[in-house]
């Protein structure tokens, strides 16, 4: 269990809502490798070596690139500049992102929360989706199962918890200000496991994901219609 929940913990420092750490930089709508080279002083051939990219042409939005040489190394190749012309490089878009959904009928959710949806998923640089009210506003287990994580040691989460509903669903309740429930409890559908909050967020808001078998999915589709 603890083997899942360090997986799972590696597998969110990816996601587009964590911030990234120093000499590292996020794949933005409209970049280009050359682009991002440029702007971080250093050169394509660089952040092709670093981050081990087989295609210097195809990057996503919510990549995560080293943009300072690891440890030991050097930058070994002159940054790229304006009188350098670039190999052809498509930009890096939203539709990039590929829009995952879960079977029809696999899982029935409620609302994890009451309030208005401010930021959609959409497959590329967001996994989830945030519903922004009031704090304190309660937050509500979406469907029935076991916590398989609560507390606030993933960064760019803040009070984070995550209930494992079946062998293939996972939900994520992220922002927070106050956890209420613990790692191992049993949850029903419906019941409140934690209060709004903006712990590591600028806004007061939730930021909610479903997951099957891995991959963040897009809600809606198995969420109530308002």
């Amino acid at each position: 269990m603890l083997a899942c929940i360090v997986a799972l913990l590696a597998l969110l420092s990816a996601c587009g809502t964590t911030k990234v750490q120093p000499g590292y930089y996020r794949v933005q709508s409209g970049d280009t490798l050359t682009q991002i080279a440029r702007k971080q002083g250093t050169s394509v051939s660089n952040l092709v070596r670093w981050n081990r990219l087989s295609n210097s042409n195809s990057i996503e939005v919510g990549q995560v690139l080293r943009v300072e040489p690891p440890a030991g190394q050097a930058r070994t190749s002159t940054p790229s500049n304006a009188a350098s012309k670039p190999a052809s490089s498509p930009r890096a878009s939203a539709s990039t992102g590929k829009r995952r959904t879960a079977p029809p009928g696999a899982i029935s959710l409620v609302w994890p929360a009451q309030g208005k949806v401010t930021r959609g998923y959409d497959g590329g640089g967001s996994n989830g989706i945030v519903i922004s009210n009031s704090a304190g506003t309660p937050v509500v287990a979406a469907a029935g199962g076991t916590v398989a994580y609560s507390g606030s040691g993933l960064r760019g989460y803040g009070h984070l918890v995550i209930v494992k509903h079946n062998a293939s669903f996972l939900s994520i309740y992220a922002h927070n200000s106050k956890l209420l429930v613990k790692e191992g409890q049993s949850v029903k559908q419906g019941q409140k496991i934690a209060e709004m909050g903006n712990s590591d967020s600028k806004q007061v808001g939730l930021y909610f994901e479903l997951r099957y078998n891995g991959q963040a999915v897009d809600p809606a589709g198995t969420l109530p219609p308002k």
